[in-house]
């Protein structure tokens, strides 16, 4: 049979086993939250740092643009959508 403070060694012992493994649960918990919140503004950060690449416009693109100012210019009240209709025809018109 075990003596007093045996057994009160034992109690002491588990209880403060319990109270650790608690206390890493907690820790954990908090850490994975933190991790969670970390993880998105690093990505964030690393986007930032990446350049967009553009790509260069076509040489159609480059007409079409030429010739929609001309237009604009000529009719600055004119809607786009008709400038842009008028813009195409006259850049197939200059690019045959």
């Amino acid at each position: 049979m075990p003596s007093f403070a045996e057994e009160l060694a034992a109690l002491v012992t588990q209880a403060f086993l319990l109270g650790v493994k608690s206390e890493a649960k907690k820790q954990a918990g908090k850490a994975g939250r933190e991790l969670v919140k970390e993880i998105p503004k690093a990505i964030k950060a690393e986007d930032k740092r990446q350049k967009k690449i553009r790509r260069k416009a076509s040489a159609y693109n480059r007409e079409y643009a030429k010739q929609y100012k001309k237009l604009k210019k000529k009719h600055p009240r004119t809607s786009f959508h008709v400038l842009a209709k008028k813009a195409h025809r006259a850049t197939k018109k200059v690019r045959k």
